[in-house]
């Protein structure tokens, strides 16, 4: 099986995609702060999810998934402070939010299912 056939590596990959859609609304002066921090984070999920199922044992791949669990945490933070400064409208931000939190659920999940 490959790393895109994993249900957590495609949702991921769908959630950076939302994160570039909803920072294309970020003003253009945020171009090097929230909006490139924002799209970093959320690549940074996939790509971990990616290079942790390369590696050799289970181990290497929970560290790495942890890696990709602190990078959700980071886009959360992240979404919430650009929420708040308002850089975008308010009602954009809502679904992203919400699928970042239900990412984190299904990484928990995931990590805590392979550790047994």
């Amino acid at each position: 099986m490959s790393y895109r056939e994993q249900f957590i590596w495609q949702r991921s990959v769908d959630l950076a995609v939302k994160s570039y859609e909803l920072t294309q609304h970020f003003p253009k002066s945020e171009l090097y702060g929230l909006t490139s921090q924002v799209r970093r984070s959320a690549v940074s999920v996939a790509s971990n999810i990616a290079e942790g199922y390369g590696r050799r044992t289970k181990n290497e791949y929970l560290q790495f998934l942890h890696i990709s669990l602190g990078s959700l945490r980071e886009l959360d933070t992240q979404l919430i402070i650009a929420q708040r400064v308002k850089l975008a409208d308010n009602k954009l931000f809502t679904p992203l939010i919400n699928e970042v939190e239900e990412m984190q659920k299904i990484m928990v999940a995931t990590v805590n299912k392979l550790k047994t």
